[in-house]
């Protein structure tokens, strides 16, 4: 199991921090305008959260908030599928270092390497792990749900899926038709999108 942080956020602390995120996503990511979405589907804005991972005060603050969004599971890893996942995890294992505890993280490759060990997943071990699957937003729940039947083939116990903002367009419902826990941060409304 993870090992337990030796420091715990106050809920001030959290609050502080869930507040600031939010300021940045609303001033940094949101795009207002005619948008293909990924999964084929068109929308009047899109939510760049790479623009908030990627960024150098924000993702710290990624971490911390989506670590509290999940505090009350076990997990020993985090990951998902390449892009998205992948700073959302290394931003939660950071956050956990920073704390005191540990966490691993793990990258979901969209297709198998045909060169190397040839892996789809990358990272330490989840076999015989409790992984959460993270995302930085999802649509249709596609990208998670590719990513949570990756480490369920590997061998890992899948807790739930996470993400940073959740577009009320369906990935809730499919999460809960396979059986999984989800979690997000932010909705359409907190980031002024309904």
């Amino acid at each position: 199991m993870t090992d337990t942080p030796t420091t715990t956020p106050t809920p001030a602390d959290v609050s502080a921090d869930r507040a600031r995120l939010l300021s940045i996503v609303k001033a940094k990511a949101i795009v207002h305008g005619r948008v293909t979405l990924s999964s084929g589907r068109e929308a009047d804005f899109y939510v760049d959260l790479r623009r908030i991972t990627l960024d150098g005060e924000a993702a710290p603050l990624v971490g911390r908030v989506m670590l509290d969004r999940v505090k009350d599971l076990e997990f020993d890893a985090v990951g998902g599928l390449t892009l998205g996942a992948d700073p959302v995890a290394t931003s939660m294992l950071h956050a956990r270092a920073a704390q005191g505890g540990r966490l691993d993280a793990f990258v979901v490759r969209k297709a198998g390497k045909a060169h190397g060990l040839q892996q789809r997943i990358e990272g330490p071990s989840i076999a015989g792990r409790r992984v959460l699957v993270v995302e930085d937003t999802s649509t249709t729940g596609a990208s998670p749900l590719e990513a949570a039947a990756a480490a369920r083939e590997a061998g890992a116990e899948v807790v739930a899926v996470a993400t940073i903002a959740d577009r009320a367009t369906g990935a809730a419902e499919r999460f809960a038709e396979e059986g999984l826990d989800y979690r997000y941060v932010f909705d359409v409304h907190e980031l002024g999108l309904a």
